[in-house]
């Protein structure tokens, strides 16, 4: 006997069969209109993502329609569906990444405006004009390995279902315009106060986002983290023509992981530029993160974690001797402990108790803030300081910057990304109706294990927290 699981059959084919018996019988007419019904009624159950009574089945690939609401805290395992886009409450968001993406945010514009060594909107470097605070903001800069791991989190999060062409219009409505203005207030502060950054011939590569790949210098510094971002959305992309499952993810993570090791010791450096082997660690472990919120813990996925905190112990302790003048290398290690710890707290669940609305404010706000905040306090601190002390010089700079960040996000990322977002989707609808190929075929019905379902070989988890509510 085989070792699957037989099935019963669904209501639908229950009623064919009573169809037949009634047509044996003489009744041809009622049969009909009995059929009928039925086809409708099996219509549309497939257009609202249902299966066949009786089983869970999640939406099928590229149906954006409905979403499943994460589990109760109480654990009753009671899930449902919504409908994107009604009246019916949106899916509950990961508020608790919301908040983590700020405070990374703010260690950095703390790293930048006290912690800094080098040149800056100071007249001063600003770990001299503030020497209070430059021996804790001096690690600042570990704000970005922890925005790594929640990109590694979110960025699967929102690749889910999607194909590359979906998951790319996601992704470029997201970071373009809140970029683009970032770019030209930067070039035309830095053309004005004369910092080389602001030339005519850079702004428009630098337009492109891809100002890293042609050797040029960027128009602020802090794109350079965007440059490595990308090379995870391209590989992501990849993952997502290929077909998303729990499966893949776990393939994807192992040659990426292994690859990035094995370019760094041959010295590679094709793939040390495609693999990013020094950021990869915190990239993968969010993936990990993910998976674990969304199917549950595994021996496997721990594994994973635990390899990926390791590679990222090691490159954190190089970066403090080699990038970062000597940061004690202790304290760097304590810092990436916590960011993965309070992330296993994410993904296991522990910090649903972070449902404060406001929380939502401040996510939206850390894209913006990290672009503008160097770019704002340059004419400010020109403008007010030695006259004004540096304290109140401090808080004038950091709340400008998010007021600005604030204005950036309602006046030109949410209409600049519904603009963009109606018009590439116009643009993908020819590619849409194409007929899918071979892989993506396969990887449609592969997915059917990473949902819940079967799969190809009954092997796949089934789902635990699907949520895929959060917008980076």
């Amino acid at each position: 006997m085989s070792s699957r699981t037989t099935h019963r059959p669904g209501r639908f084919f229950q009623a064919q069969r009573i169809v037949k018996e009634h047509q044996s019988s003489g009744g041809a007419s009622k049969s009909r209109r009995l059929h009928r019904i039925l086809l409708m009624r099996r219509a549309k159950r497939g257009r609202s993502g249902h299966g066949v009574a009786g089983r869970r089945r999640g939406p099928a690939k590229g149906n954006r329609g409905l979403a499943y609401i994460r589990r109760s805290p109480s654990g009753s395992g009671r899930e449902t569906l919504r409908r994107k886009g009604s009246a019916v409450t949106r899916p509950e968001r990961l508020r608790e990444l919301d908040l983590l993406r700020f405070l990374a945010a703010l260690a950095v514009v703390l790293f930048h405006f006290t912690g800094f060594w080098g040149g800056g909107a100071w007249p001063e470097p600003a770990r001299e004009v503030f020497p209070e605070l430059a021996p804790i903001a001096r690690f600042g800069y570990l704000g970005v390995d922890l925005f790594f791991v929640i990109s590694g989190f979110v960025i699967l999060m929102s690749a889910w279902g999607r194909g590359p062409g979906e998951f790319g219009i996601s992704r470029l409505v997201r970071l373009m315009p809140a970029y683009w203005v970032s770019v030209l207030l930067g070039a035309t502060i830095y053309g004005v106060f004369r910092q080389g950054n602001g030339v005519p011939g850079l702004v428009l590569p630098n337009l492109t986002m891809l100002q890293g790949g042609l050797g040029l210098k960027n128009v602020d510094s802090v794109y350079w983290t965007l440059w490595v971002e990308l090379h995870f959305y391209v590989l992501a992309a990849v993952l997502a023509a290929v077909g998303i499952t729990y499966r893949s993810c776990l393939v994807f993570m192992a040659v990426w992981m292994f690859g990035g090791l094995f370019a760094d010791e041959a010295r590679h450096e094709l793939l040390q530029v495609v693999l990013v082997p020094t950021w990869s660690p915190y990239f993968i472990a969010g993936m990990a993160f993910f998976l674990i919120h969304r199917f549950g813990p595994t021996l496997l996925l721990w594994g994973y974690v635990a390899a990926s905190y390791l590679l990222a112990l090691r490159w954190g302790a190089w970066r403090a001797e080699n990038a970062f003048r000597g940061a004690d290398e202790v304290v760097v290690s304590a810092v990436i402990t916590g960011i993965f710890v309070v992330m296993a707290l994410v993904a296991t669940g522990r910090l649903r108790w972070l449902r404060w609305r406001g929380l939502t404010v401040l996510g939206a706000l850390t894209y913006p803030l990290y672009l503008v905040h160097s770019q704002l306090a340059l004419p400010l601190l020109d403008a007010i300081y030695p006259e004004l002390n540096r304290w109140a010089a401090l808080a004038v700079v950091v709340g400008a910057s998010l007021l600005a960040a604030y204005a950036v996000h309602r006046l030109v990322e949410r209409p600049g990304a519904a603009w963009m977002r109606a018009r590439l989707h116009a643009a993908l609808e020819p590619v849409r109706g194409s007929a899918p190929s071979p892989m993506t075929r396969l990887a449609g019905h592969g997915d059917r294990g990473g949902r819940g379902g079967d799969g190809l070989n009954g092997s796949e988890p089934r789902d635990r927290t699907p949520a895929d509510a959060v917008q980076r």
